[in-house]
């Protein structure tokens, strides 16, 4: 009796507040869309854009329960990467007599739009900026070298929280 009610009031408490599954969507949407974004930037590898679009595809793949659908998806993703920027920063002393200074880090910052619409509730949609940035030693590598790691590594954040914004409702 005592395994039985603890059953029902787990049931309960998980059905009784909305559609969630155990990846923490809460939506009622079936099938997603996401359109390929276009680097807007002319900066970065040539291949860009398409990595972030098939890493955003595989990542609602793996997390959600929606079919991701060339076309017609009742949640439709789509945007531009629109910021793909460097700047020092962490200077450092040159080390030599004269008084200039160079950056010790070097930080890379990429900005994605993107438009969402939810074809089943108009109040989600929303366009917005999303960005990240991660750093490296610039005394001791190059943005070359390092580049791969860093877009991997900003990429995981932003696709993080596009993920929230649209379908995990944070």
């Amino acid at each position: 009796m005592n395994k039985s009610y603890f059953l029902v009031l787990v049931i309960t408490t998980i059905t009784s507040c909305g559609v969630y599954t155990f990846t923490g969507t809460n939506t009622n949407a079936k099938t997603i869309t996401v359109l390929n974004f276009y680097n807007d930037t002319g900066q970065g590898p040539a291949n860009l854009s398409q990595q972030f679009t098939e890493l955003l595809r595989d990542y609602y793949q793996r997390n959600t329960s929606l079919v991701v659908v060339e076309t017609g998806g009742e949640l439709l993703v789509e945007g531009s990467i629109t910021g793909y920027n460097t700047m020092p920063v962490a200077p450092v002393a040159s080390g030599n007599d004269q008084q200039s200074d160079v950056a010790g880090s070097t930080r890379l910052t990429i900005r994605v739009q993107v438009d969402f619409t939810n074809t089943l509730n108009e109040e989600e949609d929303f366009s917005r900026s999303f960005s990240f940035f991660d750093d490296f030693n610039s005394q001791t590598s190059n943005l070359t070298a390092e580049e791969d790691q860093l877009i991997e590594t900003i990429f995981d954040q932003v696709i993080f929280d596009i993920f929230n914004a649209t379908v995990a409702n944070w």
